[in-house]
Formats: C-alpha cells, sequence, structure tokens
C-alpha cells in the first residue's frame, strides 16, 4: 500500500508558495495573517504556534491576539472589528473551538468575506456551492492537492464522504462534484443505512467523522484510495505522553486491500496548514487588484 504522505506533499506546495511570497514583496505586498485565540486549550495552542511557524517559514507576517478564557462575545467581536478594519491585515482566522459564552456561528460571520481565509463565512461557502470559490476550504483543498499531485484522478470515480460537517465533508462534497474534478460523490452520515456496504462502493473513500479507528477493512473496497482526515487523540501509557495520534482508520488493517492512504499523524493535517497560506497570499492578491495564484 502506497503512503501518501502529506507532510512531504505540503513542503512542496509551501516552496511554491514562498516563491510567491518573494515575488509579492517586490511588489511592496507582504501577506498578513492574524490569528485569535481565546483560552487555553492545548490544542489550539499547538495548532496556533504551528501557523505561526509556518508563517515565519514562508515569509509571511502574523499577528496572534491571545485572549483569557473569560473573553466575553462583545469584546471578542470588537476586535474582530478592529482586525478587519486594518488594511495591513489580509486574513483573519479565529481559533475554534471557542470557550461556551462565544457564539462561533456569529464570530464567523464577524469576520468580513475578504479577509476569511479559513472559507468559513456564509458568503464564502455560498461561492463555493455556485461554484466560483474565491477561496478554498483548507481541508478539503489539502485532499485534493494530496489526490492531485500523487497521481490519482478524480474524474468519474465514485467518492465517498463519511461525514457532513461545513469544515469538511460538505465543502469537500462540493470541490469533487464540480468540473474540475467531475466525481460522482456520496455523503454519509450518522443516519446513512448499511454504511460499510456504501463505503465499498468508493474508489476514494474519505472519513471525516472522528471516531478513532471507525474505518476498518469492512468498509474499503480492494484497490480504494483511503484519505483519513481524522485526528483523534486515545489515551496510550506506553507513549511518553500517555496518549497518541490516531485517525479514523484502521491504517494497518488496510494495509493490502487499499491501493493508498494517508498516515495519522503526517497525512491531511500538514496539508491544512499550508492551504491556509494558500488562502492569505490569495487574499493579499486580491485586495491588492491581482488574479488568483493557482496551485
Amino acid at each position: 500500500m502506497k503512503i501518501l504522505s502529506g507532510t512531504e506533499i505540503s513542503k512542496e506546495i509551501k516552496e511554491e508558495l514562498k516563491k510567491e511570497v518573494g515575488r509579492l514583496k517586490q511588489k511592496g505586498i507582504v501577506p498578513t495573517l492574524a490569528v485569535i485565540l481565546v483560552g487555553d486549550d492545548p490544542a489550539s495552542a499547538v495548532y496556533v504556534r504551528n501557523k505561526k511557524r509556518t508563517c515565519e517559514e514562508l515569509g509571511l507576517n502574523s499577528i496572534e491576539r491571545k485572549l483569557p478564557e473569560e473573553t466575553g462575545q462583545e469584546e471578542l467581536l470588537g476586535i474582530i472589528r478592529e482586525l478587519n478594519k486594518k488594511p495591513e491585515i489580509n486574513g483573519i482566522l479565529c481559533q475554534v473551538p471557542l470557550p461556551v459564552q462565544c457564539n462561533e456561528q456569529e464570530v464567523i460571520q464577524a469576520i468580513v468575506p475578504e479577509k476569511d481565509v479559513d472559507c468559513f463565512h456564509p458568503y464564502n461557502f455560498g461561492l463555493l456551492a455556485a461554484g466560483i470559490p474565491k477561496f478554498m476550504p483548507c481541508t478539503p483543498f489539502g485532499v485534493l492537492q494530496i489526490l492531485k499531485r500523487s497521481g490519482y484522478e478524480t474524474r468519474g470515480k465514485n467518492v465517498v464522504i463519511i461525514g457532513r460537517s461545513n469544515i469538511v465533508g460538505r465543502p469537500l462534497s462540493i470541490l469533487m462534484s464540480l468540473k474540475e474534478c467531475n466525481a460522482t460523490v456520496t455523503v454519509c452520515h450518522s443516519q446513512t443505512k448499511n454504511l460499510a456496504s456504501v463505503c465499498r462502493m468508493a474508489d476514494i473513500l474519505v472519513s471525516a467523522i472522528g471516531i478513532p479507528h471507525f474505518v476498518t477493512p469492512q468498509y474499503v473496497k480492494e484497490g480504494a484510495i483511503v484519505i483519513d482526515v481524522g485526528m483523534n487523540r486515545v489515551s496510550d501509557p506506553s507513549h511518553p505522553k500517555g496518549s497518541r495520534l490516531v485517525g479514523d482508520v484502521e491504517f494497518e488493517a488496510i494495509q493490502g486491500i487499499a491501493e493508498a492512504a494517508t498516515p495519522v499523524p503526517g497525512g491531511v493535517g500538514p496539508m491544512t496548514i499550508a492551504m491556509l497560506m494558500y488562502n492569505t497570499i490569495n487574499a493579499a492578491r486580491f485586495q491588492a487588484g491581482l488574479e488568483r495564484f493557482e496551485l
């Protein structure tokens, strides 16, 4: 079974992005990303550090606004409004999950669409659904880049996606069905009947359900391409941290059945951050009146 390394593919993409940042700087444009972190969630803190490090690596500016756990909704919205008004800031990202007193959907909609580099705003989601996306949803576009750069065709393929979230499953189903991909897409969820048999029809199976080792060999057709979007932390006393990251897929068990699969960690995760950088670079281009930079 071929291992589809998002770590390696993201390195290739980041080299392309680094060159583009250099070209923009020659025009006096420095792409800048503002990240808001509310509270002390350890996983969120790691994600923010990784995003900041990647900005530095590629030559983007990054601004971090770290807020205490007790930050209220109005204060958070005020900070977003302040960042919206700053022309030097091209992209704004508010790390989720948010504390219970903050309304996530209201926060997402407070970010102006032209700085919504996560592609979560209903306006940008609507453009995607209409087949004219401005920004590319980070994780779904990362999945497409893995397939494209690994030489796997989507045209005419049966794609089954487990999970219908607005972050992964739903936008990925839209991208896969656009003329650029031309796949036949089935979206599965908690109410899908005969889930395993539906999944076995997939030429490309994508799991974004968030349940450790949910996808067993009975879900996988021989020769399928399996993309594991799951990032689940499970207890492991033998690990130095007492836990480890696993995907939705029983990776070892599908060897010999699947033709190729992404590992966890090192699969889709690194691609998501690379695509966030791509969107930030394009936000800077759009705001300067330039066309999209294509990968």
